[in-house]
């Protein structure tokens, strides 16, 4: 590892203007690339503390071994710079988006002579027309499917088109009118072209005006009395209605916005994307992010809309110097390649909704401006529609990353690996097979609870959990001490109980026979405690005057995610792509979770009774069976006289007692 005090550029050599900077390490090659309004003041800050950098920050700075940088004029073009030299590069320590699936989109070739109308997936092609993505392929082949009959656009493959042009006879499309069947010159390739537009313009959302377009035609056939033709655009304009149903309608008509939801842990992001068009969910697209840098909610946000959208279908081609205008360009092709722009204007949006404003918004704002060739606009919603549909996109990241960890934890391969990092990282004797961990959760010392989770071979064993009521501790040490002392007494006294028991039953057989063995006879592999050094200190002390000292501790500080051995002063730091760290991380953070749901579900229960506490007559077994059968003194206020006096231990004249109190508590609390 290098030292970065090694390669630190001379004081004053850095400009002061912005840029982008590039590490490399000992083999020359780009393992980190970043922008900064001031490159100064940004290289300073790898440079001037180097104890008090993130961990993930301090093994980059180790792993480089010389930094350089380019000097831009505006922070949009630092922008653009750091995007072309992360594609190019591919650098180690930044950002990874990856799909958390492959997404099918609707394409239109409109780079060949006759477009056809397919479904792709993967890499971008430039000359096509992108539409969604999708969730799913037959959701586009059903909509292509009702679109067909009123656009019957090519959408056979090139060997097929090709070979009913050398026999003169078009294929089953052709003959039920879902394709004007260019291939044997029933329209030329003008007219096709022409159709296809329309397929795309009806799919970019401006679909009023061939529903007018088709209900006048309609109008003036009946009145000319040709009624066949008038049948067949009603049917024509059904299947354009029907096809617009199948879009939810979430915002107002003509709202063009991109929706992006995001939802984080210390490790990994999971991003979401609702693409709406003319007020309709046209498309949805999810990522997995590794968070490989310390970047806050608004840095994320930067970071994807830097490079999504320039990963964008309609994005890649921004720049008319990019654009191919005299290759094979297909008739009329030159004529109609301000499709072009419209694909630009398509991919970005005039808005975009985000969970936070990044760090250079007007930076962002101007560079997304560019591509769209029209004002975007980036912005948190408050209120209202567009708030309720930010929070669903939310909701849909939340629930790809739980399914990407999901099937994450159950790779036996990856658990595996990440048991045997484990057990390298803390010297273990063996891989720790039965991880248990606890968790103290309070709120100024009040309603004090702790948790027990456990997990055995990388998997959670719910059944095994366990939640315990903390009394008289004065603070997350003794409380720690406590819980410990509890549940390893318990195991002490269940173990001897087995024993005994295994004793008595006499053979093996007659022991594989015996009831199920208890649940904390079994000690855990390795005990995790959600804390640093004095929280690893206080399990040990408890462990050891239990007389128990072949049970390995460790802490998981949140922070910095570092492990803490006991008697150790300085953490072990695991990779932050360890799937060690990453499986010690889902106990703590399932640790933590138990814990606060039973303390706010005790903090509950307590509020409840304080509520009832000023009723007369009432002991804490009738406030207990109020709440039961009412759940909550809300709907005990709403209660009469008579429901209540049903509750056992009351009666009729307790039970307007009651009533009376509560109205008058209501009446003066009003």
């Amino acid at each position: 590892m290098a030292d970065p005090a090694s390669y630190r550029p001379a004081p004053g050599s850095i400009p002061e203007s912005p840029g982008v900077y590039r590490f490399r390490d000992p083999r020359g090659r780009v393992i980190y690339v970043g922008k900064a309004k001031n490159l100064r003041s940004r290289l300073n800050s790898y440079f001037a503390d180097f104890a008090s950098l993130m961990p993930r920050t301090q093994w980059m700075l180790q792993d480089a071994a010389g930094v350089e940088w380019t000097v831009v004029a505006t922070e949009v073009e630092a922008l653009q710079l750091e995007y072309s030299w992360i594609k190019q590069f591919d650098p180690r320590w930044n950002v990874r988006y990856r799909d958390d699936k492959s997404y099918p989109y609707l394409a239109v070739t409109l780079n060949e002579e006759y477009p056809r109308v397919t479904v792709l997936r993967g890499t971008k092609r430039r000359g096509v027309r992108y539409f969604g993505p999708y969730s799913h392929a037959w959701a586009i082949r059903d909509t292509v499917d009702t679109l067909l009959r009123v656009f019957p656009v090519r959408t056979c493959s090139a060997g097929v088109f090709k070979r009913a042009g050398q026999i003169g006879r078009p294929c089953l499309l052709g003959y039920i009118g879902k394709c004007s069947a260019p291939c044997v010159g029933r329209i030329d390739a003008d007219e096709h072209r022409q159709l296809a537009e329309e397929f795309c313009d009806f799919m970019a959302g401006q679909t009023g005006k061939f529903t007018r377009r088709l209900e006048a035609e309609m109008h003036e056939a009946a009145k000319a009395e040709e009624f066949e033709r008038a049948a067949r655009l009603r049917d024509d304009l059904q299947a354009l209605q029907r096809a617009l149903e199948k879009q939810a309608v979430v915002l107002p008509d003509g709202t063009d916005c991109d929706v992006i939801g995001l939802v984080e842990d210390q490790l990994e992001a999971a991003v979401q994307v609702f693409y709406v068009r003319d007020g309709r969910v046209r498309g949805q697209r999810g990522w997995v992010v590794d968070k490989v840098e310390d970047l806050s909610t608004g840095e994320l946000v930067e970071h994807f809309l830097s490079q999504v959208y320039r990963d964008d279908p309609g994005a890649q081609q921004e720049s008319e110097d990019q654009l191919d205008l005299t290759g094979p360009v297909p008739k009329a092709g030159r004529a109609s390649a301000d499709w072009r722009a419209v694909a630009r204007r398509q991919a970005v949006p005039r808005e975009v909704l985000v969970p936070e404003l990044p760090p250079d918004t007007e930076a962002i704002q101007d560079w997304l401006s560019s591509l769209r060739g029209g004002r975007v606009t980036l912005r948190v919603p408050q209120r209202g529609d567009k708030r309720t549909l930010l929070e669903t996109v939310t909701k849909n990241a939340s629930e790809s990353l739980a399914l990407h960890k999901t099937r994450r934890a159950s790779d036996l391969s990856t658990r595996s690996q990440a048991m045997q990092e484990i057990q390298d990282a803390l010297s273990l004797d063996q891989p720790p097979l039965r991880i248990e961990c606890f968790d103290v959760s309070n709120l100024q010392g009040t309603h004090v609870v702790a948790s027990m989770v456990v997990f055995e071979d990388g998997l959670a064993r719910k059944s095994e959990y366990r939640k315990f009521g903390i009394k008289g501790a004065p603070d997350d040490l003794a409380a720690i001490y406590e819980v410990v002392t509890r549940r390893f007494r318990r195991y002490l006294t269940e173990r001897d109980m087995q024993i005994a028991e295994d004793a008595a039953s006499g053979s093996i057989l007659e022991q594989e026979n015996s009831p199920a063995r208890r649940k904390f006879a079994y000690p855990p592999s390795l005990l995790v405690i959600d804390g640093g050094p004095g929280q690893v200190d206080a399990a040990v002390r408890a462990l050891s005057d239990l007389g128990i000292t072949d049970i390995a501790v460790c802490g998981l500080a949140k922070r910095l995610e570092e492990v803490w051995l006991p008697g150790e002063e300085t953490p072990v730091i695991m990779p932050r792509s360890s799937e060690g760290l990453y499986l010690l991380q889902r106990v703590r953070d399932e640790a933590h979770r138990f814990a606060i749901t039973y303390h706010r579900a005790k903090r509950t229960a307590a509020q409840r009774a304080s509520e009832l506490d000023a009723l007369p007559g009432l002991g804490p077994a009738r406030k207990a069976a109020l709440l039961k059968r009412f759940g909550s003194v809300k709907r005990l206020r709403e209660a009469s006289a008579d429901q209540i006096a049903e509750v056992e231990g009351f009666g009729p004249r307790l039970a307007e007692i009651v009533t009376q109190a509560l109205q008058g508590q209501e009446n003066g609390g009003s």
